[in-house]
């Protein structure tokens, strides 16, 4: 049995299935990311585990003990923090950290020594005299974080809480959260749209759909061998190649490894493909190859190949030249249900 438990856990919003019978369990330790896009019924899933949404259908457990049907929020050891920080603008960062202590009746004496530890855990001790407004977007995120650990929850719950940070502040904070999860060893559970997060944060994530959900894996798992062909178009970027087989099947493969074919070695057992090249982007750290596979007339998408910057081949637009993907790196897909494989086509 996991730590946090859903069982054929459904959420009806009049006609409109927001949760669609989803399973998860999530261990002890683990931080899990529920990945998606807007309106996949991630933050729904979320918030029916804090309490904030009653499930139409289906079981929650946290720790062992059913929480979905008579437990109240307050009583689930949750600690939310949302993508707005949901910080109280008339009160220092001190007053918003102790706030769900004071609410509690700890003694002052107390509040002081846990504000102190969480301060100094998410070194904002300089800061706590300051109020909202005096903070920058990453010193409000750490002023949430330590309100929320302050509580000493069984779960923390996190709902895009990076989402207002521009690229290079994410990127750290992104580091930082993965820190300070991995110190506390608290059960985490975190949702965003953004997959950069997922692979740098999760340790599994949850990929969801429509209600529905998709895979669940390690990072590793779902980029490699994704489960249909929803994942292996949402994950990455660019997203896997996917090309017409026969009527049945499609092919799948990471533009990172469909390479020219000079850069594989001899022995390496690889499939070759002549492409016609539409366009070069150039990205610094690489480029990205347009281009139409000559032999796959019946695909009417293009194929991305991505080479680092380590392949100097000279490529042209408007030329054809011969491509590889190593053929361990194929997946195939049913055309009719999305589904991979197992055995490639047939």
């Amino acid at each position: 049995m996991g730590y946090v438990e859903a069982k054929d856990l459904h959420k009806h919003f009049g006609e409109v299935l927001a949760v669609d019978g989803v399973d998860l369990s999530v261990n002890q330790g683990e931080l899990l990311v529920l990945l998606g896009p807007s309106g996949c019924g991630k933050t729904t899933l979320m918030r029916m585990i804090a309490g904030l949404e009653e499930p139409t259908l289906g079981e929650i457990w946290i720790a062992g003990e059913r929480v979905d049907q008579d437990v109240p929020p307050r009583a689930r050891g949750i600690a939310m923090v949302f993508q707005s920080y949901a910080l109280y603008p008339h009160k220092t960062a001190f007053r918003n950290i102790a706030f769900p202590l004071e609410a509690v009746g700890k003694s002052p004496t107390a509040i002081r020594e846990a504000v102190d530890w969480a301060a100094k855990m998410f070194g904002i001790r300089p800061l706590l005299a300051r109020r909202p407004r005096q903070l920058s977007g990453g010193e409000r995120q750490r002023v949430a974080l330590a309100r929320a650990v302050v509580r000493s929850p069984r779960v923390f719950l996190f709902d895009e809480p990076l989402s207002n940070l521009d690229a290079q502040l994410r990127a750290i904070a992104r580091f930082e959260l993965k820190q300070f999860q991995r110190e506390i060893g608290t059960t985490t559970i975190y949702v965003t749209h953004d997959q950069v997060e997922a692979m740098g944060l999760g340790d599994r994530i949850v990929v969801m759909n429509k209600g529905k959900v998709r895979q669940i894996g390690t990072p590793q798992e779902v980029y490699d061998n994704p489960a249909d062909t929803f994942v292996a178009t949402f994950l990455g970027s660019p997203p896997m190649n996917l090309v017409e087989h026969d009527e049945n099947t499609l092919f799948g493969f990471r533009p990172e490894l469909f390479l020219p074919r000079p850069t594989f070695p001899p022995h390496e057992d690889i499939r070759v493909y002549h492409l016609r090249v539409r366009q070069v982007e150039h990205l610094g750290a690489g480029r990205l190859v347009y281009g139409y596979l000559e032999e796959e007339s019946r695909s009417d998408q293009p194929v991305i190949a991505g080479l680092p910057v380590t392949i100097r081949t000279p490529i042209a637009e408007n030329q054809v030249y011969e491509f590889a993907v190593p053929r361990r790196a194929m997946r195939y897909f049913d055309r009719r249900t999305g589904l991979k494989r197992q055995d490639g086509p047939v």
